[in-house]
């Protein structure tokens, strides 16, 4: 499943409209159109407008085919995400591969 298809899953579980999506994210929904014209993906800062019109986590977004039991985050883990997904994106890049670096045995990110 791709990110699209998971906005469509969500909107259709709630019955929603692009429309309605658009008034509730507040994201034009030009722009929710030529995602799907484009074939191109939200920004994180989309995708996090989109996940609070739904009212669930990033987490949650991303959880499709597995349970879709809420994910708490901790004050920590909440400050970190806020704070990446204000970088830009090769600030993010640098960032993850610096995290990789203080655990080369698990693999990449």
């Amino acid at each position: 499943m791709t990110i699209l298809d998971r906005i469509q899953q969500l909107k259709a579980q709630r019955g929603w409209t692009e429309y309605r999506l658009a008034e509730e994210s507040g994201i034009p929904q030009s722009t929710i159109s030529s995602w799907y014209r484009k074939n191109i993906n939200p920004s994180i800062g989309s995708l996090e407008a989109i996940c609070a019109a739904f009212q669930i986590t990033l987490s949650q977004f991303f959880s499709w085919g597995e349970d879709d039991a809420p994910v708490q985050l901790t004050p920590s883990q909440r400050r970190l995400m806020d704070s990446f997904s204000r970088l830009e994106p090769l600030q993010q890049q640098s960032l993850l591969e610096f995290l990789q670096s203080l655990h080369p045995e698990e693999g990449p990110l």
